[in-house]
């Protein structure tokens, strides 16, 4: 505790200078961010120039040939989804091969990864109509983002409600439908769009009896956001709850279980004038677990985890070609458990990154993050990108990373027959390499980017055993690699037309022998998603449609494809949509032994106000 209380003391007189200075400035309504979109967020680096292998999904483009934010990120062929049922209730995220429990989930740039086990990181607190884009970067982002973001980052981000094309400043979206299997869906959003206040309300809810005994379901999730446009800049209050249910028959073996998870979220963020930005949040999430859904007293679990997080950022325009980035950050988590006990920890950190983002046909990074744990121990990640312009159409990029993962809770203190955690656990730590190319042909309408990879990892933690008769111990299984490449292919046809192509391809060292390993080395080493989408000719001109086929290969498992068709009414009040999903009625398993349900129908109408 003492390192912190140095380390704060030390830089927080500088960042403090800076903030009153800015404060000082007259407001503007500009974004403190390079990005698009209008958020009160300093990043740490804006992705969009961190000569990363980054990739932007545009959630408000089509909402209605979607439903969930998992739906979106099955887009990008690097990310491996491992869902246990329809809708997100509960789904593993991972990316570039790495665990799930080695990537970052965030929420306006704060995270909102679980302490509990990284199992429900995708137990996400807000609506997808809450979100306006999410933004994926592959590849370690400990160096921006701390701990967790060993594979990479994702970050949902929302935005402020705009003036409509027709001078409206109220907004109201509103869907509802149903299909096989007795599923539900509805959801809406409504916004104003003001000069001083702008505010969003968000809601959603999906159910289902579920394709077999004890697989039902319902996810609920309603935030509220309220935008002040004030002096000395925007102030941005996020609430969030969600609630979920869930038949978990399988999930965790051969039992009838049951799960109930309750999230809840705020945070506020406050801009002081156009280069500096504070943040705090509070995230508490609660776990219900019962082994067997007829009778509790058999075997139940209760987690609640609370967690908070503070952010002092600022970005200085150096000269015209040179922007710094720093700041300061401060989180701490804590447990309390009948399984795992009560447990807390915090942590402090301080990140600097110098960018030159145009020096001739050179752009150029420099980053570094010192992260200081209350026990005393310290982790220093650096990070380094360039890329150059080959010619006006072709450019190339090289970058290199330090990562690190804390083990969750349950890595830690878990404990019963079949599960053993292990307080002895070490951090896992790595190093990410990468080199890429990216294509722009002159007219526009295509772009390819490739991109190869490498990382090296030391401690990794994994559940393992070398009989099948003995319990799942978690242990720092060693040092290994994953190695790969990912390939991304756009392609604008006449009108309204587009194909998107991905793939990736990951192979990791081989485990030491005789190893049994439940995480770590099963990953996806290929995968592959097409994806197609254009505004229908004729009489149905004013209809969108999309299909996508996925093929996921997991190792030592054959190949399985996803055949999907979206079709939905593009203009009006009235917007009817239906959703074809797995339609080649594939029988699969993306989490061993928790089979997916098949061939799935889902139509509904939704009401949009104003119509344009």
């Amino acid at each position: 505790m003492l390192k912190i209380t140095k380390f704060l003391s030390f830089c927080l007189p500088l960042c403090l200078l800076c903030l009153v200075a800015d404060a000082q400035q007259p407001a503007t309504p500009a974004p403190v961010t390079q990005s698009v979109t209008v958020t009160t967020t300093v990043e740490p680096i804006p992705l969009s120039e961190s000569n990363r292998s980054v990739q932007t999904l545009d959630t408000r483009a089509q909402p209605l040939l979607f439903n969930s934010v998992v739906d979106y990120l099955r887009l990008d062929s690097s990310l491996n989804l491992q869902s246990r049922a329809p809708g997100g209730v509960q789904s593993d995220l991972s990316i570039r091969g790495t665990t799930f429990e080695q990537s970052l989930l965030l929420l306006n740039g704060l995270r909102i990864d679980d302490p509990e086990t990284s199992h429900l990181n995708l137990d996400i607190p807000v609506p997808l109509d809450a979100i306006s884009r999410i933004e994926v970067l592959h590849g370690s982002g400990s160096t921006f983002y701390g701990s967790d973001a060993i594979g990479g980052a994702v970050n949902l981000i929302t935005a402020q409600p705009a003036v409509s094309p027709t001078g409206d400043r109220f907004s109201l979206t509103a869907k509802a439908g149903g299909g096989n299997y007795s599923s539900t869906e509805q959801s809406f959003r409504a916004g104003y769009a003001g000069k001083p206040v702008s505010a969003e309300l968000s809601g959603s809810r999906d159910t289902s009896a579920g394709f077999m005994a004890d697989r039902n379901y319902a996810a609920n999730a309603i935030s509220a956001e309220t935008w002040l446009n004030l002096r000395p800049g925007t102030t941005d209050i996020l609430i969030a709850g969600s609630d979920r249910p869930y038949g978990a028959n399988q999930f965790y073996g051969p039992y009838p279980s049951w799960e109930r998870t309750k999230g809840w979220f705020a945070s506020i963020q406050q801009q002081f004038g156009t280069r500096t930005a504070a943040s705090f949040a509070y995230r508490r999430h609660t776990d219900q677990f019962v082994l067997f859904v007829n009778d509790p007293s058999i075997y139940e679990n209760n987690h609640a985890t609370t967690a908070w997080q503070s952010a002092l950022r600022r970005v200085d325009k150096l000269s015209a070609n040179v922007t710094l980035s720093y700041g300061l950050e401060a989180n701490g988590d804590a447990i309390q458990s009948t399984n795992l006990g009560r447990h807390a920890r915090n942590q402090g950190s301080g990140y600097a990154n110098l960018s030159l983002p145009s020096v001739g046909r050179f752009s150029f990074s420099l980053g570094a993050r010192e992260e200081i744990f209350s026990g005393g121990d310290a982790i220093f990640s650096p990070n380094v990108a360039a890329a150059f312009s080959l010619t006006h159409t072709i450019r190339l990029r090289a970058s290199a990373g330090h990562g690190f993962r804390l083990p969750t809770y349950l890595d830690l203190y878990y404990a019963d027959p079949t599960t053993i955690g292990n307080p002895h656990l070490k951090p896992e730590s790595s190093w990410s390499y990468e080199g890429g190319i990216d294509w722009t042909p002159a007219n526009g309408r295509l772009t390819l980017t490739a991109t190869g990879f490498s990382l090296h990892q030391k401690d990794g933690i994994d559940y393992s055993k070398y009989s099948l008769s003995d319990p799942w111990q978690a242990t720092n299984v060693g040092n290994f690699n994953y190695n790969g490449a990912e390939a991304r292919l756009r392609l604008r046809l006449p009108g309204t037309q587009r194909v998107d192509l991905g793939y990736t391809a990951v192979r990791a060292t081989a485990p030491p022998a005789g190893l049994i390993s439940e995480y770590a080395f099963n990953y996806a080493a290929q995968n592959a998603v097409f994806t197609w989408t254009g505004d229908l000719p004729g009489v149905f001109r004013q209809f969108t449609a999309r299909t996508q086929v996925g093929v996921t290969q997991k190792t030592a498992h054959t190949a399985y494809p996803l055949w999907d068709i979206s079709l939905a009414r593009n203009t009006g009040r009235l917007r009817p949509y239906v959703r074809l999903l797995n339609l080649s009625n594939t029988g699969y398993q993306e989490v061993p032994g928790v089979p997916l349900q098949g061939r799935t129908i889902m139509a509904g109408t939704a009401f949009t106000w104003p119509r344009k």
